[in-house]
């Protein structure tokens, strides 16, 4: 059998994979922000046409909406799901990182590599990290597993992934991919991406080390015998990669037109829904009263219970505090 001896990175451009999630991406926040503004500039001011029904002797008043409207907010709710879960997403993909860089207990700057930091860390490691100014990790016990070659190979490889920011372009793909829920291409996208920036790590790192593919292999297997049990392992496609064998997978353009077609119709129905709706309301909460005085002496039993609850939360956290103290 016939293998190429090439390290060339694989055809398949990642800046066409990554392009396409931040198109799709791109096109879904835009969507959502639209049918969240459609949605509020529908709804007009007028009590006199919003509707009131009486229960008990009590006035309620109720939105008074047609058809267009209904659907317009149904997709303004996604709309909002969508922008709330994408700040939520991003928020929590920031304090991640900063609480997982407080975790580290840091050595200092590499010798020869002042972009590279030791951590105090027994089991073999390498890594970057960060998003707009991206570092590389080494950890003590690579550097005791590690020889000089093979260590080599290993800061090639994540000083491309640092020059290319790929950490940051894996967060906002995570952050679309749990936001845009509903575009099924996103998720392959993401992974298909992740999969070539090993590639092209690998072939950057081959290529630093004047086509010399041992160290790098060397190295990798020293990980993946180090790593936890449980760990991911080296995929097979990147091992095949390395070996010169060219990748079978392809991008998947069922997924992806599925998702074009997914986005045309949101918008499209934003667009429609938009012109002939038509809501009225008071600006008061569906199915609330009328008549404030009433509403204030309902909420107060409830107001008294979440008092009280979060006044027990706090002195038992002030106990914790006191104990932690002593």
């Amino acid at each position: 059998m016939h293998v190429r001896s090439d390290t060339s990175p694989p055809r398949e451009d990642h800046r066409l994979v990554f392009g396409l999630q931040l198109a799709l991406g791109a096109l879904g926040l835009i969507g959502a922000g639209a049918a969240v503004a459609a949605a509020a500039s529908s709804v007009h001011h007028d009590a006199r046409a919003a509707h009131d029904v009486v229960v008990l002797g009590a006035h309620f008043t109720y939105p008074a909406v047609n058809v267009a409207a209904v659907v317009l907010l149904l997709l303004a709710a996604l709309g909002l799901t969508v922008l709330v879960t994408a700040a939520l997403t991003g928020w929590r993909q920031l304090r991640a990182y900063r609480h997982f860089v407080a975790g580290m207990r840091l050595v200092g700057p590499l010798r020869g590599h002042p972009g590279v930091t030791i951590i105090e860390d027994a089991t073999p490691q390498a890594f970057c990290a960060g998003f707009l100014r991206p570092r590389v990790y080494v950890s003590a016990g690579a550097l005791e597993l590690l020889s000089v070659d093979e260590l080599g190979a290993v800061l090639l490889h994540e000083e491309h992934h640092r020059g290319t920011r790929d950490p940051l372009r894996l967060a906002c793909a995570r952050v679309l991919n749990q936001a845009l829920f509903f575009l099924p291409a996103l998720r392959p996208l993401s992974d298909r991406y992740s999969e070539l920036a090993e590639q092209r790590a690998d072939a950057a790192a081959i290529e630093g080390a004047a086509g010399a593919k041992a160290p790098l292999a060397s190295a990798l297997l020293a990980f993946e015998a180090g790593a936890p049990a449980g760990a991911a392992g080296i995929s097979p496609e990147r091992v095949d990669t390395l070996l010169g064998i060219a990748p079978r997978k392809r991008l998947p353009t069922t997924l992806i037109v599925a998702s074009v077609a997914a986005l045309s119709l949101l918008i499209v129905l934003v667009w429609r829904a938009s012109a002939v709706a038509s809501a009225d309301a008071t600006f008061n909460l569906p199915l609330l009263s009328s008549q404030p005085c009433m509403l204030v002496l309902a909420l107060l039993p409830v107001l008294a219970c979440v008092g009280s609850i979060a006044g027990r939360r706090v002195s038992r956290a002030a106990g914790a505090s006191r104990q932690i103290a002593a």
